[in-house]
């Protein structure tokens, strides 16, 4: 048999030995599967009827077949949403074509180390990371997005006190909040959300809770606690609304200070590394050449 053909025939074995490699790491170290009630919630029902993972058909293609095996079996599909939701449902994008990226990154990444090691152990472990990696892109672009939230988030708090001090209702302030506003800050959207989603019939603590679980943002968590306890109890929103933001000032400052902190320790590594060879190259570059070329002093 050809030496090429071979080569070919074992990239495949690798790729698909790698690939039982990941599914088994995945399938081990996932949190087992929830058991559904089949007296749910109709929150849950609405989760599951709105599965874009649902619409996949068992009997399909390959690679419909590929992509329910890895949702359901390695429980990528709760993950992927979640991530998905976490983003803010970009429209270029979705979970099915977040798994895809997912498959597509792996195997090219597999294929790759194959071909340069010809290793079946180095192409496991491969297509593993290259599953894995999309996760960690994924996570930095959430991490900035919840970033640009919480920049813009003390003064949100600051105008909605304002405006519901001035006698107003805490859905209106945010409406006005959002059309006033000559740029569109990802805060601002996840808002005019809110207010689109009152507009369309969900109540407004079923809103504003779902605005707390697309941002992922504990201060929204405690904003959004906040406006449902004073609708509750009939507290006062202006005093712990004010309260709420200088608390959270407060520790932002905190941490601002801790980072400064940090920075003089941070800054020595680079210090160590590109200024201090650089410093002793240039005091001791001539008197080193004085010694291999007048030879020694004494």
């Amino acid at each position: 048999m050809n030496v090429e053909v071979m080569n070919i025939i074992l990239m495949l074995l690798g790729i698909l030995g790698s690939l039982a490699t990941c599914v088994f790491v995945l399938r081990v170290f996932s949190t087992p599967e929830e058991v559904i009630n089949p007296i749910g919630s109709a929150q849950d029902l609405e989760q599951r009827e709105l599965s874009i993972f649902n619409k996949l058909n068992p009997n399909g293609t390959f690679v419909d077949r590929m992509d329910i095996f890895l949702a359901r079996t390695c429980h990528q599909d709760k993950k992927l949403e979640e991530a998905y939701m976490l983003l803010g449902r970009p429209q270029e994008t979705d979970p099915l074509k977040m798994l895809h990226q997912k498959e597509i990154v792996a195997a090219v990444i597999c294929g790759v180390i194959f071909f340069l090691t010809k290793s079946f152990l180095f192409a496991g472990f491969a297509i593993f990371v290259g599953f894995l990696l999309p996760d960690v892109l994924y996570q930095i672009k959430i991490r900035e997005r919840q970033s640009g939230i919480i920049r813009t988030f003390p003064t949100f708090v600051d105008l909605t006190a304002l405006m519901i001090e001035s006698g107003q209702d805490y859905m209106t302030a945010f409406d006005k909040i959002v059309r006033i506003s000559v740029k569109k800050v990802p805060l601002e959207h996840e808002i005019g959300k809110v207010i689109n989603e009152v507009q369309l019939g969900y109540s407004r603590r079923d809103a504003l809770r779902r605005f707390s679980d697309r941002t992922g943002i504990q201060e929204i968590r405690s904003f959004v606690g906040l406006i449902i306890q004073s609708d509750e109890l009939g507290t006062s929103l202006v005093d712990l609304l004010r309260n709420f933001s200088g608390d959270m000032r407060f520790r932002r400052m905190n941490k601002a200070e801790q980072l400064a902190a940090a920075a003089s320790t941070k800054m020595l590594i680079p210090l160590f590394i590109f200024i201090f060879p650089v410093v002793f190259i240039l005091m001791l570059a001539p008197m080193v050449y004085d010694l291999f070329s007048g030879g020694m002093p004494f």
